[in-house]
């Protein structure tokens, strides 16, 4: 009986150190209203769909079966973007096409690659510029080295 008193107890302490949500905004999550939302298939397999949130949210995409019926080429072929404001209040738009070559986003907020160094830049336009000096992908032979001598 003891040792049920106690995780009774344990149990309530767990409970109410939870973190809880204040309960504004545990009712405005649930108050947002969609203001416009669609959805078509065609027979041909093509498909739209959009929706706007009350907090404004927006999202809306396209696909489309490219070749079909050719089972070598075949591949479907989706573009859209999304639209919200992050919590810090940046507004976040996102753009994507996805078909054979992948995933593909674009967007203000996504990271980019930092710029290649002037020394390896001049080095890629060399390359570039001297094909012939590429000896079709093999390495260069190394140059004979002298035998060596022994020690007395």
């Amino acid at each position: 009986m003891l040792f049920a008193l106690m995780a009774l107890v344990a149990l309530l302490a767990g409970a109410g150190a939870a973190p809880q949500r204040p309960q504004q905004a545990q009712q405005a999550a649930k108050d947002i209203p969609i203001i416009k939302q669609d959805f078509t298939i065609n027979e041909d397999g093509s498909y739209q769909w959009n929706y706007e949130t009350g907090n404004g949210i927006a999202a809306n995409e396209q696909g489309s079966v490219k070749n079909a019926g050719n089972p070598e080429t075949e591949a479907i072929s989706v573009q859209g973007q999304f639209s919200y404001t992050a919590d810090d209040g940046t507004p976040i738009q996102l753009q994507y096409l996805a078909d054979e070559n992948g995933f593909q986003p674009q967007g203000a907020h996504l990271p980019t690659p930092p710029p290649i160094p002037e020394a390896i830049q001049r080095a890629l336009e060399w390359n570039a510029a001297h094909p012939e000096q590429d000896n079709e992908g093999e390495a260069p032979a190394a140059p004979a080295r002298p035998a060596a001598r022994g020690r007395k």
